[in-house]
């Protein structure tokens, strides 16, 4: 009788024989048969792993859930979802009985070639065990939690779309943090990520629509110096030595005095530079650029002949070049952050970073990141604000509201007023309280400093208005705005005060009108300022003492505008201001390299004097000298007058060289022959 009829008589199933006596090698029932046969009438009896080859072993009863038969685990997957906690279990024991099987081992030889095929097989059915059971929990997790593979960049615009609406709705969201955190910081502090105008851009709109498919592309890109205040395109000239270094000069007070310095290689491309200017050719400029594609000058003049040609683009890429060149001179002590580093603006070297970093600000402003550009305004004030040649602070308070950056302002305002008397100024007369009102409006500010920044903008409003009166109708104009009846006719504000002002005055107030009227057409803004105004109105009715010491004050000052508010004026290029310079401004030429340089420049190399020529040349002298510069036909003639020996054998030589060119001049020449005619009969064409 074979073991499967053993098996069915007893009732036991294959699967819960025990681990020996699997049928792995899958050999059938004549396997079974011809192993009966050689245990020598064993019987019914089955060996056991135990080693009692007499003893019978009955059925193991396995406990609820536990897989009987071992291919199930390949097979059955339903099982692996009921039970996903017990497959260690089964894991464990099935080594403890296999560990067993082996130290014990079979005492005949086909049990031990059953062995040798059982163990390969064990291993696939284990390894295949362990890989679904890692899917499976892997699965379970993605399950359970939030999955972030699939839409990590969807997650990312999420986040920047969330940040874009916050901002956007209540105003600066992040204005009020910004005074707790920014307040032991220095006024003029610079952070790095903002001189980058990609870090607005990208707050405002996504990293994906700003930088595209700049990404890849920058892995392929060739090596270039890393920068602070650009970023070098792959269209730029290769960056070569320049000429231009920088030195530390002194050090006072914890205060660092840097200067640029051009090398004499540098020198000479700046006499040519000088030479192109005069000329009024900008072609000579291209061709000196094509020649030292790093000199500086040249670069911001050129950008300024692309702005008139209105190629913006090309005006700005020039402007970044430059600034690019220069901070590649830095010295390795000048910091961009640490407010302490100084250059002097008297020396020459120096003025074309200023000039540099000053138009790339406007340039910032006009393309929408008045953020950037307020911090490259901070930048150019922190190189020299005792003086400040550039009279930054007559832009400052624009871009402070245009970024909305109130805290800025107003604590720029508390810190300076003592020793620089900001109110004297009437863009920050009235930008302050503008900024106050603006503040005021914010909706997570606590009760108290909404009140509180409520009446400060409205005292100072009053005080500008006192102290300006000329300038509330010019605003109105500008804003399409009709005044009511009571403001229109009264005399304070009328025609009167527009023509007792001073030009000075008038000239910042056109100065002022002409950037920031735009922000006063909020109907908010008007109907507040109305308010103020009818306050005013009240108190000159009153006859209020602060009227009369604010005309006194109108009277002694604004006489003479300082030359670094004329120079600003003429950079910034508005109409009504540029209109009211003085005529001691603009009857001397002004060069846009060097607009109105300081009366007390310190000069570290001069360009050398070039022969001049007496007045009254017949006209053959200006023709043999168009033709030979050099050719003098009146010879040299002294300082007192007299002649100098030999100047008559020069002029024979001179004329001399004069014939020699010519005739080599008419020995070159060479006539071209008119076309000949294939048909000479003349009866080639048809008439029409």
């Amino acid at each position: 009788m074979s073991r499967r009829a053993l098996r069915r008589l007893r009732g036991e199933s294959r699967g819960q024989s025990p681990l020996g006596e699997l049928d792995v090698g899958g050999g059938g029932e004549d396997e079974e048969e011809e192993e009966e046969d050689g245990e020598g009438g064993g019987g019914g009896e089955v060996p056991s792993l135990s080693g009692a080859g007499g003893s019978r072993r009955r059925p193991r009863q396995e406990p609820a859930g536990r897989v009987t038969n071992l291919f199930e685990l390949i097979t059955n997957e339903e099982a692996e979802d009921d039970v996903a906690s017990k497959e260690d279990k089964d894991d464990s024991r099935l080594q403890e009985e296999g560990d067993t099987g082996n130290k014990e081992g079979l005492k005949t030889d086909r049990q031990r070639e059953g062995d040798e095929t059982e163990q390969p097989d064990q291993m696939p059915i284990s390894n295949n065990k362990s890989r679904k059971k890692k899917k499976k929990r892997k699965n379970k997790k993605n399950a359970s939690g939030e999955s972030l593979c699939p839409g990590d960049e969807d997650d990312a615009e999420d986040i920047e779309s969330i940040l874009v609406r916050i901002e956007n709705s209540s105003g600066p969201p992040c204005q009020s943090q910004s005074t707790v955190i920014t307040d032991h910081r220095p006024l003029l502090y610079i952070e790095h990520r903002n001189l980058n105008p990609e870090t607005e851009l990208k707050r405002y709109f996504g990293a994906r629509a700003v930088l595209g498919d700049q990404r890849p592309r920058q892995r392929q890109r060739q090596y270039v110096r890393s920068t602070w205040l650009t970023v070098p395109k792959n269209t730029w000239p290769r960056h070569s030595k320049t000429g231009i270094s920088m030195t530390l000069l002194e050090t006072k007070r914890g205060v660092q005095h840097f200067a640029f310095e051009h090398h004499r290689e540098y020198q000479q491309v700046q006499f040519k530079f000088l030479d192109a200017v005069e000329s009024m050719d900008p072609n000579n400029l291209v061709l000196l650029l094509q020649m030292n594609p790093s000199h500086v000058d040249s670069l911001l003049q050129l950008s300024d002949v692309c702005r008139m040609q209105e190629d913006q683009e090309m005006a700005r890429d020039l402007v970044e070049r430059a600034l690019y060149t220069l901070e590649c001179a830095f010295h390795p002590m000048f910091s961009l952050t640490s407010g302490t580093c100084r250059l002097d603006y008297r020396r020459p070297e120096n003025r074309a970073f200023y000039l540099a970093l000053f138009k790339h600000m406007i340039f910032l402003e006009r393309r929408g990141c008045p953020r950037t550009a307020l911090e490259f305004c901070k930048l150019i004030l922190s190189l020299d604000p005792e003086n400040d040649p550039l009279c930054i602070l007559l832009i400052i308070d624009l871009l402070s509201l245009r970024a909305r950056e109130y805290a800025f302002l107003t604590r720029m305002f508390q810190e300076w007023e003592g020793h620089r008397n900001l109110s004297q100024l009437p863009n920050f007369a009235f930008s302050v309280p503008l900024a106050y009102f603006f503040l005021s409006q914010q909706e997570d500010l606590p009760e108290s400093e909404i009140n509180q920044a409520h009446e400060r903008a409205a005292s100072l409003i009053r005080q500008s208005l006192v102290m300006f009166p000329n300038v509330l109708m010019p605003l109105l104009d500008r804003c399409s705005v009709q005044p009511d009846s009571t403001v229109a006719s009264h005399a304070f504000f009328g025609l009167d005060a527009q023509l007792s002002s001073p030009p000075v005055l008038n000239q910042l107030l056109a100065l002022y009108l002409g950037r920031t009227h735009s922000l006063w057409k909020d109907p908010a803004v008007m109907a507040w300022l109305e308010t103020n105004v009818h306050e005013v109105l009240r108190m000159v009715d009153a006859k209020n003492p602060v009227l009369e010491e604010a005309e006194q004050k109108r009277k002694a000052r604004y006489q003479n505008a300082p030359r670094n508010v004329y120079r600003h004026v003429i950079l910034s290029e508005i109409r009504e201001a540029t209109a009211a310079l003085p005529p001691e401004v603009t009857s001397q030429p002004i060069m846009g390299f060097d607009p109105l340089p300081p009366l007390d420049s310190i000069v570290s190399y001069t360009r050398p004097e070039r022969a001049t020529h007496p007045a009254n040349e017949s006209t053959l002298s200006l023709f043999f000298r168009s033709l030979l510069p050099n050719f003098n036909l009146q010879g040299e003639v002294r300082a007192g007058g007299e002649e100098e020996p030999g100047a008559g054998q020069n002029l024979n030589q001179g004329v001399n060289r004069l014939m020699a060119a010519m005739r080599d001049m008419l020995a070159n020449i060479q006539f071209q022959e008119p076309p000949r005619d294939d048909n000479p009969e003349g009866d080639g064409g048809e008439w029409d």
